[in-house]
């Protein structure tokens, strides 16, 4: 292909792409009405249209009657055209879910990580772990019905360092992997693209496309759980950095000198706020017959710890209230370098509740510069681990609908939004399964 068709390629599938995110966006809308707001002209709309409708990502869905001239007639997206499947790896568990275009679940099952997949051996427990990955995501699209070729892909969202432009995970505290390619392998054995990113990162996609974060151009999310880390969306786009690793508000040192972290540094916001530092810290003081609620044979997790501050043990609160003051140190943080509309703060840690999340606000306004923050809307949810799976389908669904100009994961395009003309090859920057494809 010369440098002319590409460019004329190119051209296409970006207007291609242009009205069928409009008609997702803003639907039902018109051809006239997609023409004012794109900015082309009537044919060329006309004819983008007629390509979307014969591959099946828009539909006419009737018309709409005027007091004169021909009634016109609607444009919707076909959220049944294609499909994803999004899956959030944890230790010990996997949740999957097949969503539909509008991420909608169409699908959902849980299964298991194999037991011995919590140690640091690299070599063969990311192939145990696969090979769960790649049996559950098999078992949910069958349950869904749906066809393998109408998947355009998997989404992956794992706890740690990942690199999203190559699939690798380059550190996971909780599996204690380095340097371990997980998409190409998973690719390989389900004949689909794969997506990895990090978890976090995939929730705050989430939340941009049907959560709290919607329609807002600039936000955060924060989560507390096993770890602390944030995602961005600034200016309308979701901040990514350089594809190799971004949010690790958890590993930002809010005590120096403090107590060793996880990762080997001292006073980390993680090793201070989260629930595995929580759960920690209230062992220590059972054992030191300081918290006398519970006993040293009692399973010590954030719920029991919680049920001892309700029933009045001072030093049960007094740890929470401790755990939620220097999260809320850490939102003062984000607040004063982004100053975003909205904080979003989620996790399996919300559930302590109010003697957590009251310092952990007192904290926040304690912290921020009097002159940020003041319009920035704080929000606490507990996301459900449906939620994080949908948001590991929203990563391949972002990719997707992204510009032509702007992808850069994986060659997951469909025919009608991003092939070359006449069956010719087409290349891309990158593929997931560490092929160069053209």
């Amino acid at each position: 292909m010369n440098e002319i068709s590409v460019d004329r390629y190119l051209g296409k599938a970006v207007n291609l792409s242009l009205v069928l995110n409009l008609v997702k966006s803003s639907g039902p809308l018109s051809r006239a009405e997609i023409a004012t707001r794109s900015g082309l002209s009537a044919a060329t709309v006309s004819n983008l249209s007629a390509e979307l409708i014969e591959s099946g990502f828009v539909h006419e869905t009737g018309v709409v009657e005027t007091s004169r001239g021909r009634p016109p007639v609607m444009l919707s997206l076909n959220s049944k055209a294609k499909y994803v499947v999004g899956v959030k790896v944890m230790p010990g568990s996997l949740v999957a879910v097949v969503t539909d275009l509008d991420a909608q679940v169409v699908s959902y099952q849980e299964s298991t990580t194999p037991d011995e997949a919590s140690g640091d051996n690299a070599e063969t427990l990311p192939a145990d772990v696969i090979g769960a990955v790649a049996r559950l995501v098999e078992s949910v699209v069958a349950r869904s019905g749906v066809n393998q070729a109408d998947l355009l892909g998997v989404g992956l969202g794992l706890a740690g360092i990942v690199d999203s432009t190559t699939g690798t995970c380059r550190y996971s505290p909780f599996f204690g992997w380095r340097n371990v390619d997980l998409a190409s392998p998973l690719a390989s054995q389900l004949g689909l693209d794969v997506y990895l990113e990090n978890d976090v990162n995939s929730l705050t996609i989430a939340e941009q496309w049907f959560g709290d974060g919607r329609g807002h151009d600039s936000f955060v999310v924060v989560t507390v759980g096993s770890g602390v880390g944030a995602g961005f969306v600034l200016n309308g786009q979701f901040y990514g950095g350089n594809g190799r690793g971004v949010g690790e508000l958890g590993h930002i040192t809010v005590m120096p000198g403090g107590p060793v972290c996880g990762c080997g540094k001292r006073g980390c916001l993680e090793v201070m706020a989260s629930d595995t530092a929580l759960i920690a810290a209230a062992t220590d003081a059972v054992a030191r017959g300081q918290l006398t609620a519970l006993s040293e044979s009692a399973e010590m997790t954030l719920q029991t710890l919680v049920t001892a501050a309700t029933d009045g043990d001072e030093v049960a609160r007094g740890l929470l209230a401790d755990s939620g003051r220097w999260l809320g140190v850490g939102l003062g943080m984000i607040v004063n370098l982004l100053n975003p509309e909205l904080l979003i703060v989620a996790g399996e840690g919300v559930e302590a509740g109010s003697w957590r999340l009251d310092p952990m606000r007192a904290a926040l306004e304690e912290n921020r510069f009097d002159s940020l923050g003041a319009g920035t809307r704080l929000v606490v949810e507990s996301a459900g681990d449906v939620t994080w799976a949908r948001g590991a389908a929203c990563v391949v669904l972002s990719e997707f609908f992204k510009s032509p100009l702007h992808r850069g994961r994986t060659a997951a395009v469909p025919a009608a939004i991003g092939a070359a003309p006449n069956g010719t090859p087409r290349t891309v920057r990158h593929s997931v399964k560490g092929e160069e494809s053209t």
